[in-house]
């Protein structure tokens, strides 16, 4: 996924490690001088590593005892380059942290705990759902920079010629509401993806989860989720809804189709919100409902929440560690985080960075309604991973190449491997 999931990462380049690491470019790092640390930010390097190199600026002109030295890494990769420089006692001093990674690497101790410390001085600040899921086994090694879930976003000129007034609140209402926007406007009404990251919604509205990370138990073969994909696979068959795309560049098709008008809804993160409006179908930017995904047969609605934690490298030395913990606080203040989701229309996580100006886009303030349905992570280091067998295994359940069962009973074999002391 985009911000949601890590995806398989690159090997790992031990140069580049070494030469981007905080404690092996001291610099000018001595009792005179400034100390230099080093961030590593996975943002976009295009969309959204220019607001990050701002903030950068901002921080060192009133904090002329630190040096930063940015570090764009891209973020397919990031995740194992950060893993090899760590273990190689050459981390960077900070690294932007996608959520799922941060208990994998608090589990190594790789992570410096924060409770206490200055990154964490507005801790009654921040959304308490994102301050859980930074923490692995009672301690934070995380402070929230950005958040986001999923949402089902539909095109609101699509769904008036239909005749619909409302969003649908079931995923039966929205089989409905897709056949009646096939009829009335040509168009299909919803096309779903066979991601495992977007079927995760799914899951949630039947109660399940791919495991039971309190109870040690794998539940991705267990009836409440057999039903669960039972109604993600239903989906993709039907008037006004579209057959389920398996091929490499489904993510691109699903989204082009979206923001040009050529289906009605779809369900989507707010990292596309800027590229929602680069469409024809958005031109108009009030032309973009956003409402909680819809609910299951146990009247639950729930999407993952993902999103980016700011963490600091226990490997790094006292006063490299001290300049990161004043470097976090800044750059998830209120007031850089209302810079950044001005500029990049990403989500704040906390509630007094959404100013008038930040709520002024309506796909930031759109998606702030639905953050409540979120559901944190739990802090089960293999957890991100689990959706790796479920995306082998939804498109060929979805493509007709194999029965629901067999997918479930294969991935459920999968993710044994990962979580070997787990039952089934």
């Amino acid at each position: 996924m985009r911000r949601g999931i890590a995806a398989t990462a690159l090997v790992a380049s031990f140069a580049l490690a070494a030469t981007a690491c905080g404690g092996d470019d001291s610099g000018s790092d001595n009792s005179s001088g400034p100390v230099t640390i080093t961030w590593w930010d996975t943002s976009n390097a295009t969309n959204e590593a220019p607001t990050y190199q701002a903030l950068v600026k901002q921080f060192e002109a009133a904090n002329k005892d630190v040096k930063v030295k940015y570090v764009n890494v891209p973020f397919d990769q990031a995740q194992n380059k950060f893993d090899t420089a760590a273990g190689a006692s050459g981390a960077p001093d900070v690294l932007r942290s996608e959520v799922g990674w941060t208990p994998a690497f608090a589990k190594k101790g790789y992570f410096l705990p924060l409770d206490g410390t200055d990154a964490l001085k507005d801790q009654a600040k921040f959304k308490s759902n994102l301050l859980e899921q930074a923490k692995y086994e009672g301690k934070t090694y995380g402070v929230p920079l950005v958040t986001d879930t999923l949402a089902l976003v539909y095109n609101k000129a699509l769904f008036a010629k239909a005749g619909i007034t409302a969003a649908p609140k079931t995923w039966d209402e929205l089989k409905t509401a897709a056949a009646t926007v096939k009829d009335k406007t040509g168009v299909d009404g919803y096309w779903g993806s066979t991601q495992a990251y977007y079927a995760q919604s799914f899951l949630y509205g039947e109660g399940a989860d791919t495991v039971d990370a309190k109870a040690k138990k794998i539940t991705v073969a267990s009836p409440a989720a057999k039903k669960a994909y039972g109604t993600w696979l239903g989906l993709f068959d039907g008037k006004g809804l579209h057959k389920a795309d398996t091929t490499a560049d489904a993510y691109a098709h699903i989204q082009d189709a979206f923001v040009n008008g050529k289906v009605a809804a779809i369900v989507q993160g707010p990292w596309e919100i800027t590229n929602f409006y680069k469409g024809s179908a958005f031109k108009d930017k009030a032309n973009l409902g956003i409402a909680t995904v819809p609910a299951g047969s146990t009247g639950k609605a729930g999407a993952p929440t993902g999103g980016h934690n700011l963490s600091v490298y226990a490997g790094s030395d006292k006063a490299h560690q001290a300049a990161a913990l004043k470097f976090v606080n800044f750059m998830t203040s209120a007031a850089s985080q209302s810079a950044i989701a001005q500029k990049n229309s990403t989500l704040p996580t906390r509630d007094d960075a959404y100013t008038a100006a930040v709520k002024a886009d309506p796909g930031i303030a759109g998606y702030q309604t639905v953050l409540s349905a979120a559901q944190p992570r739990p802090a089960l280091p293999e957890y991100s991973s689990l959706w790796g067998p479920l995306d082998t295994e939804l498109p060929k359940i979805a493509g007709g190449k194999e029965t629901l069962d067999k997918g479930l009973s294969n991935a459920e074999l999968a993710i044994a491997k990962l979580v070997p002391d787990f039952s089934k």
